[in-house]
């Protein structure tokens, strides 16, 4: 799932290419994308991109009238840069956006069709979209803790709640919570002052360095690798393989439709996290599906 890097280095390349284009039309070819009715869809043709922005894990293209284009890409959700008029694909295409210097597509592999495009008019409307979490970047250690103990669940629920944190994804979270040597289901109000500190800085420099990866990955090229399984991350999809800092197995915990990955010797003491064990930690504190977690419906606190 694309999560704060990938969006970031999305965002880049579409400023690029689009701003302060006119998008001159809008092929729809899969009905489940547009979740939205008023305005109508062919507002928004015509109209020239102001600016793009991020707002968690969704993508805002900001157009003339005060209309805005809001896509969540969710799991599989991508964007394509083409030749002007390019034609969707058959099997995977949602949509097709018409500019006078191309055409930008919109995919989704699989047969869950999560992805959503909203047109809103007014920031009333697009604040409806926003889940308010703390943009990292823009938070000092105050701020960090602040959020971080509000309430008490697991880190790996907190990091990834966007009611809490902007932009942070199961991917990113297993990378953090690994810089950081903290237990993925060490509980948000036992931790010390040390290891908030750690943690806050592990989530500004692990973001940081992915961002810089994937531009330089990218360079002046549209981004077309945006995966959330990448070689040199050191555990998120890593499982049974060698930790990079200490050599031991990856491990994970599998709960619904969410997997964890973490380093038993850098991050539990050598403890193993066992899945039925924590079963019912999970089902008190872990979104059942990745709906839950990405639509922004709140969970019960414990």
């Amino acid at each position: 799932m694309p999560e704060l890097p990938d969006i970031t280095i999305y965002i880049e390349a579409l400023e690029a290419r689009l701003l302060n284009q006119p998008l001159e039309k809008i092929r729809l070819a899969s009905p489940f994308l547009l979740r939205s009715f008023d305005p109508p869809i062919r507002a928004a043709e015509g109209k020239k991109v102001l600016r793009f922005h991020r707002i968690g894990k969704r993508i805002v293209f900001e157009l003339e009238d005060d209309l805005f284009l809001v896509f969540h890409l969710m799991i599989t959700g991508r964007f394509h840069w083409k030749k002007r008029g390019a034609a969707v694909p058959r099997k995977y295409g949602h949509a097709a956006f018409d500019f006078p210097a191309g055409t930008l597509l919109l995919t989704e592999m699989g047969a869950k069709k999560r992805a959503s495009l909203h047109l809103v008019r007014g920031r009333e409307g697009l604040a409806e979209h926003d889940p308010k979490g703390l943009e990292i970047f823009d938070a000092d250690l105050a701020t960090f803790r602040d959020a971080l103990t509000r309430e008490n669940h697991t880190l790996k629920r907190t990091l990834t709640d966007p009611h809490v944190f902007s932009g942070i994804g199961n991917a990113y979270s297993d990378e953090i919570l690994h810089r950081a040597k903290l237990s993925p289901v060490k509980q948000t109000k036992q931790l010390s002052d040390d290891e908030i500190e750690r943690l806050y800085q592990a989530t500004k420099a692990c973001l940081s360095e992915w961002i810089e990866r994937l531009r330089n990955d990218s360079g002046k090229n549209f981004p077309e690798r945006v995966t959330a399984f990448r070689a040199d991350m050191a555990v998120h999809g890593k499982y049974r393989k060698p930790c990079p800092v200490c050599g031991a197995p990856v491990q994970r915990i599998v709960y619904a439709e969410n997997e964890t990955n973490y380093c038993a010797k850098c991050q539990t003491g050598g403890k193993l996290l066992a899945d039925r064990s924590l079963s019912r930690v999970l089902k008190a504190d872990w979104p059942r599906s990745l709906e839950e977690l990405e639509e922004g419906r709140r969970f019960p606190t414990r």
